[in-house]
Parts: C-alpha cells; structure tokens; sequence
C-alpha cells in the first residue's frame, strides 16, 4: 500500500511541475494567482501524506526493520530531500519544493523496494519450514502407527526418538532466526523419518498394499527408497565418520556391496527385468540400513 502510494505521489507531483508550462500566454493575472494558490494547497497536503510515509507508515517501519545499510541510506535521503522541500517553501519557491517533494518519494520508494527482497525471503524462509515441519510430523506420526501395526520392529521406537529430538533442534533454531540452520536440521528429520517407515516396509504386504500397476512402478519405489538411505547416510552418517575413521572403514564394506547391487539392478532394469531389479534393490537398500546403523542411527531393520 505504502509503495503505491508514493508513485502516486510521483505522478502528482510531475503533474504541479510541468503545469505552470503548460499555462496559455494569455492567461489572466487572476486566474494566475488562483491557480498558485491551488498549488500551495495541494502542496501542503503532500507535505502532510509525505511526511507521513516517511516518518510512520509501515514502508517506514519495513525499512527500519530489514536493517539493509542501502534501504536505511535512501530513507535518509528522501528525509532530508523533504527537509529541502519545507525550506523551499518557507522561502515561496513553491516550484522548488514540488520538485524536491517529488524526489523525495521516489527515493522513499526506492528505499522500500530495497528493502522488500530481505524481508520477503525472511518470509518464505519461514514458510517453508513451518511447512515442512508439518510434512516431518505427519511422517512422524506414520511411522509410529506402523510400528504399531508391524509389532516388535526392531528399534522402531528409538527411531522416533532421534526424530523427536531432530525436530526440537530444529525448532529451537527456528526461534532463534537460525532458519538456515533449522531448515538442514529438518531435512535430516525427515529423511530418517521416510527411512524408517521404508525399512518398516521392506517385502510385506504393507507394501504390497500399495497396489502398484506394474513391476517398473515398484521398481521406480524401491529406487526411490535406495536413494533416501543414501541421502540420509550423506547428511547424518558421513558427518559422524569424520570423527571416527574407524567407523568410515567399517562403513566402506556396506556402501561398496550397496552400490554394486545398484547397478545390477539398473542394468536389470535396463533389460525389463523389473522382478529381478527390485530384489537386487531391496539387498542394496539392506546394506545401506546396516552401515546407518553401523553409526549409531537407528533404523527399523
């Protein structure tokens, strides 16, 4: 509101100023002094709406706000060009002052416009956590519903314990304007998430249930499962095994078996033998669940 404000106030402003040019040369000294003090009215009442957009307005307050060192100089400006306009005319130069009146709104505009990218990316920031934080809860919650269904899943529960204390960091971050840092914690809850309920999954009929229309379609799942248990090893696992290099050795052995049944499976695939990719795939992603939890993560194995 505050933006189409001050090109309003631009375009007001250009109308005062190229006016007097515009008046015939036989104009009357009447209708001259009238029309002076038509701008002498309209100018104090831009004075007033201006000063307002300056000092008060909520374009004022977004750049006070952003603490952008650009946006602060320009609001600066567009004061001080205000300050000019008022001694302009104080003096009777009310041609000066439309003028400097005119630049100070569009510096004033110039400042918000500044302003805006920080503070809309601030904002989109937060919405996409708050989004998917909503997203990591409801795999959250559906992991636990299937551990629940499935009984005695193997460290089911201390999954969702890390993913508990995942999304608390991640919360406790957000509120402390870290969303950078907040956003990365939540990735690496919602992988481990989708990965616990994909290993919950593995060859039962919860994942026949999902009716899938062909052999490819499942073999396209399963590949999809294979490449969360490898991004979850690369945000959570590979972390840990800088400290450890003992532990990135034992490591090595799962990854490199995981990585050879991958490709079988993809030159599997690449025959149209979707049955044999998929069982290929499946041990792949087996050995990927053991090197996670060969680092302390627990997986439903």
């Amino acid at each position: 509101m505050s933006i189409k404000f001050a090109v309003s106030a631009h375009c007001i402003a250009l109308a005062f100023a190229i006016g007097p040019v515009m008046a015939a040369e036989g104009e009357t000294a009447a209708t001259r002094m009238q029309a002076q003090s038509v701008d002498a009215s309209q100018l104090q009442k831009r004075f007033t709406s201006i000063g307002t957009l300056l000092t008060t307005s909520s374009a004022a307050k977004q750049i006070e706000a952003s603490g952008n060192p650009e946006s602060l100089k320009r609001h600066a400006d567009a004061r001080q060009l205000y300050d000019q306009a008022k001694q302009a005319f104080d003096s009777g130069d009310s041609a000066t002052a439309s003028r400097l009146l005119s630049e100070a709104s569009v510096t004033m505009f110039s400042a918000v416009r500044t302003a805006a990218p920080e503070r809309i990316s601030s904002q989109k920031a937060q919405t996409d956590f708050t989004n998917k934080l909503e997203s990591v809860k409801a795999l959250l919650a559906a992991q636990k519903r299937i551990s629940e269904e499935k009984g005695n899943v193997d460290e089911a529960a201390e999954s969702a314990r890390q993913i508990e204390s995942l999304l608390a960091d991640a919360q406790a971050k957000a509120d402390e304007k870290q969303l950078s840092e907040a956003r990365a914690t939540l990735e690496r809850a919602y992988l481990m998430a989708k990965a616990s309920i994909s290993s919950m999954r593995t060859g039962d009929t919860l994942v026949r249930s999902l009716n899938f229309a062909s052999k490819e379609e499942e073999y396209h799942y399963e590949l999809d499962r294979n490449d969360t248990h490898q991004m979850l090893i690369k945000v959570l696992v590979e972390e840990k095994a800088k400290d450890n290099p003992s532990m990135d050795e034992r490591m090595k052995a799962f990854l490199e078996r995981a990585g050879q049944l991958r490709g079988q499976a993809e030159s599997s695939a690449a025959r149209g033998d979707f049955g044999g990719a998929i069982q290929l795939l499946e041990t792949s992603t087996t050995e990927l669940v053991k090197a996670i939890r060969n680092a302390g993560i627990y997986i439903p194995g």
